[in-house]
């Protein structure tokens, strides 16, 4: 009898954990009042938003160019220690793509990383960062998205094992990863930096690939911007903090340009991977360039 009991208690235990768990790391959305305060969509914010995510450069099928880039159609292969993820298609397209989406269902996604359907979304899609995305930047993102070229194209699905395709597993990952807070507290930061620290760390979202990732494939932020194996396989990415001898060397100036133009101080040009997000840095206002260099000269060196 008292075997019973105990296991019983076990049992009983295990489900009240269980209950706990989902309960914690179950999908978020955020409440619907919250997007009215977004109001009629800012399109010019919206493209400039577009260009700094460099939405096209994982969204748009692979190697379009020019105007093409705009169709969102989809389906680049991203691969991971994890898996192979395919972008899906986020044209305005009501059955392939997002034009079905209300500016909700869209901003629990880049700020929850919760699907239109209740579901957890992977976060090779970026929403660890996009959090820190103001209700007015995502609705004005939202606005211009809905103006682009529909595509009917459906991409391929995720290509993931055994149990990285158990997505109730990303409930306990946003549990450890997914916040809002500053990757890094800068203390009497100007207006220029603060504008640099929101365009890097949130809609910019270069710490996703110049900060190096722990075994759950989360951020490692005491290592912020410090570099570190390439998620895809093939060489490092550089740190891009002020350390001395390396990226320290370059002046504010010398950042701006290279996003601007793609040439180093040497007069070396970007490479690899770097290239489509220099090309959409390059469409950037001036002052938003300048508010990213800014930025990387104040995070601290790694």
């Amino acid at each position: 009898m008292a075997l019973r009991k105990f296991l019983g208690g076990i049992v009983l235990l295990a489900a009240a954990g269980a209950g706990a768990f989902y309960f914690i790391t179950a999908p978020q959305r955020l409440p619907a009042q919250t997007w009215a305060s977004a109001g009629e969509p800012d399109l010019a914010n919206g493209e400039r938003l577009f260009n700094a995510g460099g939405c096209a450069s994982c969204h748009a099928a692979p190697g379009a160019t020019d105007a093409d880039r705009l169709v969102l159609a989809g389906g680049l292969a991203l691969k991971s220690p994890f898996g192979t993820f395919h972008a899906p298609n986020i044209s305005p397209d009501e059955t392939a793509g997002i034009g079905g989406w209300t500016l909700a269902e869209f901003g629990d996604a880049m700020k929850r990383g919760t699907g239109r359907r209740g579901e957890h979304l992977y976060p090779a899609f970026p929403y660890a960062s996009y959090a820190r995305m103001t209700v007015k930047d995502i609705g004005d993102l939202y606005g211009y998205l809905k103006t682009l070229p529909k595509s009917a194209s459906v991409p391929p699905g995720h290509d993931l094992p055994f149990p990285f395709n158990m997505r109730l597993l990303l409930g306990g990952w946003k549990f450890l990863y997914l916040n809002e807070a500053p990757r890094v507290v800068l203390a009497d930061a100007s207006e220029t930096v603060k504008h640099g620290q929101y365009l890097v760390e949130g809609p910019g979202h270069c710490g996703e690939c110049h900060t190096p990732r722990d075994v759950l494939g989360g951020l490692k932020t005491d290592e912020w911007l410090a570099g570190g194996p390439n998620p895809e396989g093939e060489g490092r990415i550089p740190d891009i903090t002020p350390v001395e001898g390396k990226f320290g060397d370059w002046s504010a100036g010398d950042i701006a340009g290279y996003l601007e133009t793609g040439f180093t101080p040497d007069f070396d040009s970007v490479g690899g991977a770097m290239v489509a997000v220099q090309k959409n840095m390059a469409r950037l206002p001036k002052e938003d360039r300048e508010a990213i260099a800014a930025y990387l000269k104040a995070v601290p060196a790694r």
